[in-house]
């Protein structure tokens, strides 16, 4: 038995009764401190975030320059340093959230401080770029390289001797298939010659002359492939993509009037054929520093693969860029018995066809009675 009375056992429990509500209270208070805490950081990530969201301070444009292949979280940075946006951090993950980014477009962008991040995104998803500034020229058809390059040259748009270098260059040009088809055998005059196609073109202000030269390779290339059956009918002809272009780089220097394109070049074809040699006026030009408004007889005697009088066949090359009318022309010539032509005097331009040598002196004549 106990030596302690009942009595002081029941004052023990007494005591301890008040503890359990005492460490109520206390958990209490730690939970309320860990909410309030929580809902304090939950309330700071909330601020940080709204005041990443909210537009910067209005300012001056600027111009932003943006790379091709710049990834969009390098390009929230780039815009957070120059202050159009808060927070690269939380643009990041708005685009994440919005499946954003993966449309952005390479250019240079003006933008203001102060825009809302759905404009900055709108911008950037439609290319709204600056356009750079840029030069124009068109390329009469007919021109030779030579003339190219003077008119470019006059026009301040390249230097003339760059051009020539790059035109006269045997060299492979990547992405051109054109060029591909000019042998190598060095005897053409300027290498590129009809290569070049006359065309308006507008390229970036202070484009190089390797720039230029390359964009009227690549139309060339473009234009040839749009025409229809291209290999096909060379085949049926016979030639080579080099030798279509040569006629009708002779089709374009003879012809003025579209209707008798295709009637040149059966002329062309019907001489090659029957063993006889072009005569063709342009070539004999083509080898002159100046064109002349006649020849000459000794002009005709020059020595050179250019000249059609002297020799049978084509000319080695192009003696100028042909019109896509008249590589139509080479490739579907009409069918004529005629050998012979000459220019009527009238001042239309247009031509009077001959079967016979002796039908050709008559038109000859007839073409000298309609001189003004």
């Amino acid at each position: 038995m106990s030596q302690y009375p009942q009595s002081h056992h029941e004052e023990e429990d007494y005591e301890q009764l008040p503890i359990g509500p005492r460490r109520s209270r206390i958990t209490l208070w730690v939970i309320v401190s860990l909410l309030g805490i929580m809902l304090l950081g939950a309330g700071s990530v909330a601020l940080y975030v709204w005041n990443g969201l909210r537009p910067t301070s209005s300012g001056d444009p600027v111009r932003i320059e943006v790379k091709s292949g710049t990834s969009p979280f390098k390009l929230a940075e780039q815009l957070e340093d120059e202050g159009i946006i808060r927070s690269a951090f939380i643009f990041k993950y708005y685009l994440k959230l919005k499946d954003e980014g993966n449309r952005f477009q390479a250019g240079s962008y003006d933008m203001t401080p102060g825009m809302e991040l759905d404009a900055v995104i709108a911008k950037l998803n439609a290319g709204d770029t600056i356009k750079a500034e840029t030069v124009k020229f068109t390329i009469p058809e007919g021109f030779t390289a030579v003339q190219i390059a003077a008119k470019l040259a006059a026009d301040g748009v390249v230097n003339q001797d760059e051009m020539m270098k790059l035109i006269d260059e045997n060299r492979k040009w990547e992405d051109i298939d054109s060029v591909i088809a000019i042998p190598t055998d060095s005897r053409e005059l300027h290498h590129l010659e009809g290569y070049l196609f006359p065309e308006t073109y507008e390229l970036k202000k202070g484009a190089t002359a390797e720039e230029i030269v390359k964009r009227m390779l690549s139309e060339t290339d473009r234009k040839l492939n749009s025409v229809a059956e291209l290999d096909e009918k060379l085949e049926t002809l016979g030639l080579t993509l080099h030798q279509l272009l040569t006629i009708a780089s002779l089709i374009e220097r003879e012809v003025v009037v579209d209707e008798e394109r295709p009637i040149v070049a059966s002329v062309i074809y019907n001489r090659i054929k029957d063993g006889m040699p072009l005569q063709i006026d342009a070539t004999i030009q083509y080898l002159l520093d100046k064109q002349k408004e006649r020849l000459m007889e000794k002009d005709l005697e020059v020595e050179s693969p250019y000249n059609t009088y002297l020799n049978k066949g084509l000319p080695p090359g192009p003696i100028a860029s042909p019109s896509l009318k008249s590589i139509q022309a080479a490739l579907n010539p009409d069918t004529t018995d005629y050998l012979y032509y000459v220019t009527k005097k009238d001042g239309s331009q247009s031509h009077l066809f001959a079967k016979t040598y002796k039908e050709h002196l008559r038109n000859i004549d007839e073409s000298n009675k309609t001189a003004g």
